[in-house]
């Protein structure tokens, strides 16, 4: 899945650098320190850099570092344990250093600039991880939005071109979302979109993306063959009569599916799922059907 803002980093690249963890007793040079925490606004690698400057100047194994909803780890967590807290934009960043040897008072002084030097460039990468978050995703249903789905269902095909890699298309929409949203009102139309996003979140597999792309017309991009997708809309049909607010008002969906075929643009696929749908519908809806079938 893709959807939501990230809330854990540990990335294997990150990890444990045997190399890097001969202590540099050397004076710092704190304008090259600051320029390389400034190079990226990721908060990864912002932090894999401080993890990297401190294993270079003092004898740490690992770190790992808590900041509003977010964690951080690098190194290893063994030898001896302290943490520290330091204020910053209003919040509480708690660090926890795993320790080869206890610090001198030098070395503890230098773990307090050190420390200091990395908050303001991380707070920033944070920051702008958040905006960028907010600019891809649907805030009513957490799912990403309509600019994310063309980017990635672009992405999707390179990569499908590249491996050979089977991948589908499902377009789908909730019946008569028009008819009842004018009878109940907005709020209630946006509780049920709030909910049918918090299904296909719960529906699909790791692997699989879905967006919202405008009112009531949502998209999975499915990594896998027109089986694969149709085992996903069975299991969106059928999971539409356990929400209580849809059984009651009978609220229900209409999937059209296809796959991708080698040199088709994303455009050719979306509108095949789209005709896959309208059969769908001319079915008798709350069902779903596939392009050429």
């Amino acid at each position: 899945m893709d959807f939501g803002l990230a809330t854990e980093f540990y990335p294997e690249e990150y990890q444990y650098q045997p190399e890097l963890y001969g202590v540099d007793n050397t004076e710092l040079d704190l304008v090259e320190i600051i320029q390389q925490l400034h190079e990226s606004l990721d908060p990864r690698t912002v932090f894999a850099c401080f993890g990297k400057v401190m294993g270079q100047h003092l004898p740490i194994h690992g770190v790992k570092l808590n900041y509003k909803h977010y964690q951080f780890s690098w190194g290893r967590p063994q030898g001896l344990v302290i943490k520290q807290q330091q204020e910053c934009s209003g919040e509480t960043a708690t660090l926890q250093y795993s320790l080869k040897s206890p610090l001198t008072p030098s070395q503890a002084q230098r773990l307090q600039l050190l420390q200091t030097l990395v908050l303001l460039p991380l707070v920033n990468a944070t920051q702008f991880h958040e905006m960028s978050q907010q600019a891809m995703y649907d805030s009513l249903t957490k799912l990403g939005n309509r600019h994310y789905y063309m980017e990635s269902l672009k992405k999707a095909i390179a990569t499908a071109e590249r491996y050979s890699n089977d991948l589908s298309l499902v377009v789908l929409d909730l019946d008569n979302f028009k008819k009842l949203n004018d009878r109940y009102g907005h709020q209630f139309g946006d509780n049920v979109l709030s909910e049918f996003g918090q299904l296909l979140t719960s529906a699909i597999r790791n692997t699989d993306q879905a967006f919202r792309i405008g009112g009531d017309e949502f998209v999975v991009v499915v990594r896998g063959d027109k089986q694969a997708a149709s085992i996903l809309c069975e299991r969106i049909l059928s999971s539409m009569s356990s929400l209580p607010l849809f059984e009651k008002y009978e609220i229900q969906t209409s999937l059209g599916v296809s796959q991708w075929i080698n040199g088709e643009v994303p455009s050719a696929l979306y509108e095949r799922a789209d005709r896959a749908l309208y059969r769908a519908k001319a079915a008798g809806r709350r069902c779903f059907r596939i392009d050429g079938e």
